[in-house]
């Protein structure tokens, strides 16, 4: 008998989450006699605690085919929605809406948070005696899911776009901060990344060569504002001017912070930046240098902004998608597909599958032998590592009238059978 599929994404969304998304669905159509309708969950786990699904096979092919080309996560939605042990009511909601639609496989692409509400569901399937094969999909633009001896996964899909994007805005804040540099001598920029240094570590591949005045500020590197102060003036002294990358994670004391659904600070609803706590810092003690220090703030548009897209990147979600396919169809539940590298000076990546339950609520942050003594930048090591990820070529894009075309499907919900029932969560919010 057919099974049908529910997939769904989670958390924040990357460049190339939707080539995932894609990989997914083309990887269930190579299964016809197994696999029978497959739908999304509209905004990821919400949806289908609220039973609002999506029929992918009323979409047009076309638009399936343009999700490669469509950053970000508009195309079926996702949430920051936590499912935390307690939570009983919603993981027996998750599996009864499974079994109403007849529901056999559910991919859940996501991070850490999403791996761990994977486990659990496949776990309470089992228990419940629910045919149900729960299959996870790496995403996330932190590179921190897995361990630092990159035996888990070598990195995520997402990683290498937002890294290309990092590594081709700092040269162009180069050529900024050469030109203006007599009035603006410091330019100081705030990365993604709350506890782990992948996505600051990136600006490094602008200039392997260390031909910029560049200071890296990782969340690993221990450095306070005073010591930021004192090694920025000395390259002043130095160069006449200094670009700062700092870490959203950089202790600058209170941000009046807010948070997630994931519990996580959010750190562009704050009431402050870390980018304006620093330039706030330099431009009060003083720079010597003439001018003043100011402050970028890149946020969203690193996670979700298409034309950085790496091509290794968007080809490598694709593929890791139909590996969780794979993965569920021949070896069962309670697996997620990751990305590993052969030993050698060539990038050779390839797929291979985990236990979800090892990369559960995991956390990466960048190995301290990739980070340089002083904790003002990475090692040779850390480029060699990465520069592949960011590829070589622009990405193809589909364009119309002038302007982009991403995919856009046609939101109608399938006809539900359950009663309606509000999310743990949304009862305590008054939703």
């Amino acid at each position: 008998m057919k099974k049908n599929v529910i997939v769904a994404q989670s958390g924040g969304p990357s460049p190339v989450i939707n080539a995932s998304l894609q990989g997914v669905i083309d990887g269930c159509r190579a299964y016809p006699d197994q696999i029978g309708r497959m739908y999304a969950g509209w905004h990821g786990i919400e949806g289908i605690l609220l039973e609002e699904l999506i029929d992918l096979a009323q979409q047009p092919r076309r638009e399936i085919e343009l999700l490669r080309y469509t950053p970000a996560a508009g195309a079926i939605g996702t949430c920051r929605y936590k499912l935390k042990d307690e939570q009983a009511e919603d993981y027996a909601r998750i599996v009864d809406v499974m079994r109403a639609h007849n529901v056999g496989y559910f991919f859940y692409i996501g991070g850490n948070d999403s791996m761990d509400t994977a486990a659990k569901v496949s776990k309470l399937a089992q228990e419940k005696g629910v045919e149900l094969i729960v299959t996870g999909v790496p995403k996330t633009i932190d590179n921190d899911l897995g361990d630092e001896a990159f035996t888990i996964i070598d990195h995520t899909p997402g990683y290498g776009s937002a890294a290309r994007y990092w590594a081709y805005l700092i040269q162009n804040i180069e050529e900024e901060n050469r030109g203006m540099s007599v009035s603006e001598p410091v330019s100081v920029l705030q990365a993604m990344g709350r506890k782990s240094g992948f996505i600051p570590a990136a600006a490094r591949l602008a200039d392997p060569h260390r031909e910029m005045p560049l200071q890296i500020y990782m969340a690993e590197s221990q450095h306070t504002l005073e010591s930021l102060a004192d090694n920025v003036n000395r390259q002043l002294q130095k160069t006449g001017r200094c670009i700062v990358v700092v870490s959203e994670g950089f202790d600058v004391g209170s941000l009046g912070e807010a948070r997630d659904g994931f519990g996580h600070i959010e750190y562009g609803a704050s009431q402050t930046t870390v980018a304006q706590a620093v330039t706030n810092y330099l431009n009060q003690v003083g720079l010597k240098a003439r001018g003043q220090a100011t402050g970028q703030l890149p946020g969203v548009i690193q996670r979700s902004t298409s034309i950085f897209a790496s091509k290794v990147d968007i080809a490598e979600a694709y593929e890791v998608g139909k590996k969780a396919v794979e993965i569920a169809m021949q070896e069962g539940t309670g697996w997620m597909a990751t990305i590993l590298r052969k030993p050698g000076s060539t990038y050779q990546p390839f797929f291979d599958k985990v236990p979800l339950e090892v990369v559960a609520n995991s956390a990466r942050h960048l190995p301290a032998h990739w980070i340089t003594n002083d904790g003002l930048d990475v090692t040779d090591e850390f480029v060699r590592y990465a520069r592949p990820l960011i590829g070589d070529d622009w990405p193809e894009m589909v364009i119309e009238n002038g302007l982009q075309r991403f995919a856009r499907f046609t939101v109608r919900f399938i006809e539900k059978k359950l009663p309606e029932y509000v999310p743990v969560r949304f009862r305590k919010r008054g939703l």
